[in-house]
C-alpha cells in the first residue's frame, strides 16, 4: 500500500495496525523520539508504534478520526468496546485531547530516498 492510499483508506475506516505499521516502514525513515500526547510524555524508547501513527497522521493532516482509524484493532476492539480501560493510553489520551494534545521532539518520519 502507498501512502496516499493509506490516506484514503484511513479516511474511510478501520485499518489494520499491521498494514500501517508495513506501510509506514517501506515508505519512512523512522528516527525514534520522545512525543507528548495529553498527559502522557513517551520516551524515544517506548510506544513507537503510537509516535509512528501520530507522525504519519500529523504530516498528511489527517482529522483526529482517521488518526485512530490507524490503530485498527488496538482502538475498534480495545478501546472503543472497553471505554473504561487502562490500556492504550496514547489511543485514550488522543480521544481525549486531540491534536491539540500532541508534540514531538522533532520529526520522527522522513520520507525514504
Amino acid at each position: 500500500m502507498t501512502p496516499n492510499e493509506l490516506v484514503t483508506a484511513l479516511n474511510a475506516g478501520p485499518v489494520a495496525f499491521e498494514t500501517v505499521m508495513e506501510t509506514l516502514n517501506a515508505h519512512y525513515d523512522f528516527t525514534p523520539m520522545a512525543f507528548r500526547n495529553g498527559d502522557l510524555e513517551n520516551s524515544a524508547d517506548v510506544n513507537q508504534g503510537s509516535c509512528k501513527i501520530l507522525a504519519f497522521a500529523q504530516l498528511n493532516s489527517l482529522s483526529e478520526q482517521a488518526t485512530l482509524n490507524a490503530f485498527g484493532r488496538f482502538y475498534t476492539e480495545d478501546v472503543l468496546k472497553n471505554p473504561e480501560g487502562g490500556d492504550h493510553q496514547n489511543i485514550r489520551n488522543f480521544i481525549n485531547t486531540g491534536w491539540t494534545g500532541v508534540s514531538f521532539d522533532g520529526q520522527p518520519l522522513s520520507v525514504k530516498a
